[in-house]
């Protein structure tokens, strides 16, 4: 592609299977797709930026859904491969606010044979941003070899990293997340946090300013801390912290809403948004999104966000 990319996401792509009935009683399964990289590449792609994305896909029966869905969405995916591994895949059950029921099949699936052989280095020069997770590191160990050269070659032409260590005890230990970040840390730009479970599990600290402060010292120069506990986003960046509300807390499912979140900041910081107002951008992005069932699904467009920002005083 020789157009410049804002912002190339490396991860995995599950296909998604949902109800909002319970999971024993639902007679049909809604069908759309997955992937926390995923849905940070189309929220940042629905906002307008131009984005790619990097992967392998399974050479199944859900190929060519995949591939047709992120075209239609205009997502480059020059760099996707397929591999004779199935694709993953998760369903998911959401009958009330207060009720949600999720089964995840995600083992040596395609995205799992991910390795340094799929990151090509003048397709990273060509971006603004590259962006990988916890999660995609999780994968398998190439996978995480492939997310270090990539975040290596980015910091080595002058190009952003973006990191979120997305700590899911369902998909990795403390002590493997918490190795997985350590090797990627010395070429981390902007991080996203979850202080419920990134922070206090990886950092093994609770108090917002003393872990940006710590990843400041660490010389991550721009944090953003996911606050359950606070209902909010502590930004931290040149040496000033700002809070920002979420957008809403009637929230009906918050499935992804942090990937949401993640592609609004990294579309917004790649669009003359300084972090701050990047940050209040992406909440309202991440508010919209809880505000109906399903993941990817449910991200908005730039319209309503634009017109909703404008006028959003959180």
């Amino acid at each position: 592609m020789d157009e410049k990319l804002d912002i190339i996401t490396i991860g995995e792509c599950l296909i998604e299977l949902s109800t909002n009935a319970k999971m024993a009683d639902a007679e049909c399964l809604y069908k759309y797709y997955g992937g926390d990289a995923l849905a940070a590449a189309i929220s940042a792609l629905r906002m307008g930026s131009k984005v790619g994305f990097i992967t392998r896909v399974g050479n199944d029966p859900f190929k060519d859904y995949l591939l047709d869905s992120w075209q239609r969405e205009g997502l480059d995916i020059s760099q996707v491969k397929l591999s004779a591994e199935a694709n993953g895949l998760y369903v998911i059950s959401r009958p009330s606010k207060a009720d949600k029921e999720l089964a995840v099949y995600r083992k040596k699936i395609a995205p799992s044979k991910l390795s340094v052989d799929d990151i090509d280095e003048n397709y990273i020069k060509n971006s603004s941003v590259i962006y990988a997770t916890g999660v995609t590191q999780s994968l398998s160990p190439s996978a995480s070899e492939a997310v270090e050269y990539a975040f290596k070659i980015a910091k080595e032409n002058g190009i952003k990293t973006a990191y979120d260590p997305n700590y899911h005890s369902a998909l990795t230990t403390v002590d493997d997340a918490k190795d997985a970040f350590f090797r990627l840390a010395s070429n981390i730009d902007i991080l996203f946090m979850n202080t419920k479970s990134d922070s206090t599990n990886i950092l093994e600290i609770d108090s917002q300013e003393n872990i940006i402060k710590r990843l400041w010292d660490m010389g991550i120069s721009t944090v953003v801390l996911k606050s359950e506990e606070k209902s909010g986003y502590f930004t931290g960046s040149n040496g000033k912290i700002t809070f920002t509300e979420f957008y809403t807390n009637e929230c009906v499912d918050t499935t992804c809403s942090g990937d949401a979140f993640n592609g609004g900041f990294l579309h917004a910081a790649t669009h003359g948004f300084n972090e701050f107002e990047a940050s209040k951008f992406a909440s309202v992005v991440a508010g919209i999104q809880t505000q109906n069932i399903g993941a990817i699904k449910s991200i908005p467009y730039k319209d309503e966000v634009y017109a909703i920002y404008r006028g959003y005083d959180g």
